[in-house]
């Protein structure tokens, strides 16, 4: 979900409510601790230089069990931090503490932010010699090449 999808979203909201993929609910006092936006330059195992920007939010639970983020004090943190550090329109990333710090993608399921696992994945499989997936086909698809096909009593097996 990109900055501007989250925007279009908020205001029709009565309440912020984020829950990760397995159903489990981010506890409702979370606040979100920053906005940004994140810049990495690096270099793929094939050798190609990269760039990519994410805009970053960082969910965090406090002891302040009566806290609740309301959709228009999100929009005005989201606000300033686009005035205040020109943050670009760009694919949002959620921070969350679980056991260790996770980074999400984010959702909208019609009710709540819902952040969806990431993994990792290798950018240059043609250059690391990652043979490329095969693709299953059973046995009834495939077909028989006639003329590299031995028939009864022709002398090629």
């Amino acid at each position: 979900m990109k900055l501007s999808e989250i925007k279009e979203i908020l205001p029709a909201l009565e309440n912020v409510e984020f829950q990760l993929e397995n159903g489990t609910f981010v506890p409702e006092h979370f606040h979100v601790t920053e906005v940004g936006q994140i810049i990495k330059n690096f270099i793929d195992c094939g050798g190609v230089i990269r760039k990519e920007k994410v805009v970053n939010f960082q969910l965090w639970n406090a002891d302040d069990y009566e806290h609740r983020l309301k959709p228009g004090k999100l929009l005005s943190i989201i606000k300033l931090s686009e005035d205040k550090l020109e943050i670009e329109d760009a694919e949002i990333e959620v921070e969350y503490q679980s056991d260790t710090i996770g980074k999400y993608d984010l959702d909208f399921n019609g009710n709540t932010f819902v952040l969806k696992n990431k993994a990792t994945a290798c950018l240059a499989q043609d250059a690391c010699g990652i043979p490329s997936e095969k693709q299953n086909k059973s046995l009834s698809e495939l077909t028989a090449n006639q003329s590299s096909s031995c028939t009864p009593n022709s002398g090629c097996c």
